[in-house]
């Protein structure tokens, strides 16, 4: 597997991470997108040299450091909201709970319904004038927004629906600003071989390796697509590495759950429990890093 740099090191502290996480996000992932928001809050604030703090004031309280340490104090937020864009980001799940962190949201699906719920669960937030619904296919980014018109793109469960990946992801670097930040969250071919052949379906583990190795996107090959247009992975984590193979009544038990959360944060990034994850999470810059546009 490849080894990458974290552009943040994200790390779940427990339970106060665990109840932060909106419902039916893994701890991990949330973690990470929040670390990334409050980097791209330094970034934005950065003097002309690139440095985060020319003024001498501590900007970086409460981001998660690379020791793994994260303080509570908040980040300057002075420059103004963050941008983000979340294809196929359905109903809001995560659109609401990032606008309630003072980001403004676009989210961009081809459902009408999920849109219209999307606004119902903002204006219940009381967010509604930091989410904006747009009706669009995750393939026609540059035909429905301006270049560099977002800091930070969320492709989550959208790739794989897409007929050419690497062009969707040239899409996605365009409306990018340069230096901003994309996430990504696509399945594991590793995951459902693997999944198939504990379930004593051989055959089918057998039929979804022919499949993956003949025209699946495997995490060397997205890696790739994404240098090819200009998007540096950083960070590369697995999603719901022991979640579905612990049985549902042992983690009943007191305390298993946040045991759990904790295994799946302490091994998201390392090989090889990573690689049979059943989702895949990259981090990754669009290049070159520049200052934010006005």
């Amino acid at each position: 597997m490849i080894e990458c740099a974290p552009l943040v090191s994200a790390v779940v502290g427990s339970d106060m991470a665990e109840s932060a996480t909106p419902r039916g996000l893994s701890p991990h992932l949330w973690a990470t997108l929040r670390a990334t928001l409050d980097q791209l809050h330094l970034d934005s604030v950065a003097g002309p040299d690139g440095v985060t703090n020319p003024d001498g004031v501590d900007r970086s309280a409460g981001v998660a450091n690379p020791d793994g340490v994260t303080t509570s104090n908040p980040v300057d937020r002075s420059a103004g909201p963050v941008h983000i864009l979340d294809c196929g980001g359905g109903s809001g799940s995560l659109a609401v709970p990032l606008a309630g962190l003072d980001a403004r949201v676009t989210v961009l699906d081809v459902s009408i319904d999920a849109l219209g719920t999307l606004r119902r669960r903002a204006a219940e937030a009381g967010v509604s004038d930091r989410v904006s619904a747009v009706q669009g296919e995750a393939e026609s980014l540059t035909e429905l927004f301006d270049e560099g018109s977002f800091d930070f793109v969320l492709a989550h469960e959208v790739l794989a629906d897409v007929a050419n990946v690497s062009a969707a992801l040239a899409g996605i670097a365009t409306v990018l600003r340069p230096g901003g930040a994309v996430s990504i969250v696509t399945g594991n071919p590793v995951a459902v071989v693997l999944s198939r052949a504990l379930s004593g379906d051989v055959a089918g583990a057998l039929a979804s390796w022919r499949r993956s190795a003949h025209d699946g996107v495997d995490l060397a090959l997205l890696i790739s697509y994404c240098e090819e247009v200009g998007l540096q992975v950083e960070r590369v984590d697995g999603i719901g590495i022991f979640t579905e193979l612990v049985p549902g009544i042992d983690l009943e038990r007191p305390g298993a759950m946040t045991a759990l959360a904790e295994l799946e944060s302490a091994t998201a990034g390392t090989a090889p429990y990573r690689d049979i994850a059943s989702r895949l999470h990259l981090i990754a810059r669009r290049s070159p890093l520049s200052p934010r546009p006005a």
